[in-house]
């Protein structure tokens, strides 16, 4: 916890401490009160006492008050806002840093976790925070200073106020050793949750396909199953704890009395009034004690979950970036070129490698195609060029730059990247061909609809309500897989980028649509360089280069005609597609 509160601002530590003044502030006139009290009960019961004296401490009582709730306010709006203003430092953070992960970091934590640890963590941490402000502060600063008045009341009271602390004190370190292990596992569990969910939601159409909601609610069943029995024994737990509380605080009230009693009893005259005045005051003073191990049980609760909950967003935070960024941004000599040279790719921890001593060249206006059976590395290889991962041996240069050297915006600004699953966000169709930044000024409508025409999406955009601002749902729910990798490919193409990244991103398409759309693509981007991986003979047989690949091993590079005479893999890859006839009139 204490690494997560240095990302503390100076503004906040500042009401922080002031916070923490409040409070010590607050109980000390809490704990004049009884004192007051005291003074009132012996003007009462002493002959002679003047109206004037009770009223005063009477005044001085309801000032105490009045100051003690102004400083309680205080500090409830002062913790409020240092806790939201730290949760919204804490989520900023994990954001820009999972926006800065690997593909490989990402899959490490999961999905599901890096959600849980953005919202349910960080909210584990505001809520200690907003509490702890207040209650961590007060409860520990009024226990021990009730308990030193306390001891200058009378040695009996005392005794009995230490048998009950030790009880209280017995049984919350008791729920503690039983409960802090379960809280991590908790949180584990919500990931989990939180992740079958997230399957449940993105598979329903293939669940419902397959009759298999059955097998899903029981899967769900299991898990929330699990949650909720580990929830419930820690809150039956905690459930102990008030009636406990209560029942020791019932037991010191009656002792006091007891005690008081006995002594009153037995004292002369003169001792009767401050015994009993002593007794009032220490019923008080109990009482706040009892109030302060009740408040120290609740951040006792709160303190294990928050704990946990700061070590996962910690780990988060501390999570070593495997692509690291570099510094270069300025003009190359080169441009439009993408090298390969002895390039091996391994997964981290992995220990075979996926790619095996890659090497190909390819130049500006020059189209060069990846193919090979499924698991090849086809995806895998063409993700080194935008750094999703880091060549494990060998180098990826960039127009003659090795691509660890970019800066990661100047990279990606050479770069047009169509994934092999399409991806739409939410906001209008023009928002979304014209997203992001290619560091060549904004993208005009003229642009955006001149893509649109080349990616073969004219026709079924100008056919939906608002045309070119019509809605796209999240995920882009409301159009059609091929739509989807149309307006995907727009957008590529409205960067107006050095190099083109096709990854699988023809797959969605009907054949004729295919080959409309690469016959426009082709007189659109015959300046640029385009790298296409693709499963279709058809789509990639007329490019300049075609690199074979076979269990992560290039075993053939050339063109459709000489790939045929001299790549085994190639042609029966061919022939699976098509016919002899077919492949000769190509």
């Amino acid at each position: 916890m204490g690494k997560l509160l240095k990302n503390l601002t100076k503004k906040e530590i500042i009401l922080a401490l002031i916070c923490i003044s409040l409070v010590t502030f607050h109980v000390w006139l809490e704990l004049r009160i009884p004192d007051y009290m005291s003074g009132i009960t012996k003007l009462v019961q002493t002959e002679g006492s003047q109206m004037s004296e009770i009223l005063k401490q009477g005044g001085l009582m309801l000032i105490c008050a009045f100051i003690s709730l102004v400083c309680n306010i205080v500090v409830g709006f002062f913790s409020a806002r240092v806790a939201s203003s730290f949760s919204a430092t804490l989520r900023k953070k994990i954001f820009e840093k999972v926006e800065n992960m690997g593909i490989a970091e990402v899959k490490k934590f999961s999905t599901s976790s890096l959600i849980t640890r953005t919202t349910n963590d960080v909210m584990q941490v505001e809520a200690l925070i907003g509490m702890g402000l207040h209650a961590m502060v007060k409860a520990p600063v009024m226990a021990v200073s009730a308990i030193f008045k306390i001891l200058d009341k009378g040695f009996e009271w005392s005794i009995l106020t230490a048998c009950c602390v030790s009880i209280l004190l017995s049984v919350v370190i008791t729920l503690m050793i039983i409960v802090l292990p379960r809280f991590e596992k908790v949180q584990k569990l919500i990931d989990k949750i939180n992740g079958v969910t997230r399957e449940n939601l993105s598979g329903i159409r293939v669940i419902r396909a397959f009759n298999a909601e059955k097998y899903q609610t029981n899967k769900f069943k299991e898990v929330n199953d699990d949650l909720t029995n580990m929830q419930l024994f820690n809150q039956r737990c905690f459930a102990l704890m008030n009636p406990v509380m209560n029942l020791v605080h019932h037991a010191l009230v009656l002792g006091i009395y007891i005690i008081g009693a006995i002594l009153i009893s037995n004292a002369g005259m003169l001792e009767k009034i401050t015994l009993f005045s002593n007794m009032v005051v220490f019923s008080s003073y109990g009482m706040h004690v009892i109030m302060s191990f009740l408040m120290l049980s609740m951040i006792f609760m709160m303190i294990p979950r928050a704990q946990i909950s700061a070590n996962r967003i910690n780990e988060v935070l501390d999570e070593e970036i495997s692509v690291v960024e570099g510094t270069f941004d300025g003009e190359t000599s080169e441009v439009g070129t993408v090298e390969f040279k002895n390039v091996s790719f391994k997964y981290p921890d992995a220990d075979e490698y996926i790619l095996k001593n890659i090497s190909f060249k390819v130049n500006k206006g020059e189209t060069i195609a990846f193919i090979g059976s499924t698991g090849s590395g086809k995806s895998t290889l063409i993700n080194l060029v935008p750094r999703f991962y880091d060549a494990t041996d060998g180098e990826v240069l960039v127009d003659g730059i090795n691509v660890r050297e970019y800066t990661t915006e100047a990279l990606n600004n050479k770069l047009g990247y169509v994934p092999q699953k399409a991806v739409m966000f939410t906001g209008t169709i023009e928002e979304n061909v014209s997203y992001g930044d290619n560091g060549k000024g904004d993208i005009s409508l003229e642009k955006v609809k001149e893509a649109i025409e080349v990616a073969q999406g004219k026709d079924f955009v100008e056919k939906m309500e608002n045309n070119y601002q019509a809605h796209i749902a999240r995920g882009g729910t409301n159009v059609s897989g091929g739509q989807k990798q149309r307006l995907a490919i727009a957008r590529a193409i409205a960067r107006d980028p050095e190099i083109y990244i096709f990854d699988d991103s023809f797959s969605a398409l009907d054949y004729k649509t295919d080959a409309t759309l690469r016959k426009e693509l082709k007189k659109y981007t015959k300046d640029a360089t385009s790298m296409i991986v693709a499963q279709r003979i058809g789509t990639i047989i007329h490019a300049d280069k075609i690199v074979v690949l076979d269990e992560g091993e290039c075993v053939g590079i050339g063109t459709h005609k000489e790939l045929l005479k001299t790549c085994e893999v190639y042609k029966e890859i061919a022939l699976s597609q098509l016919s002899e006839e077919e492949l000769k009139d190509a």
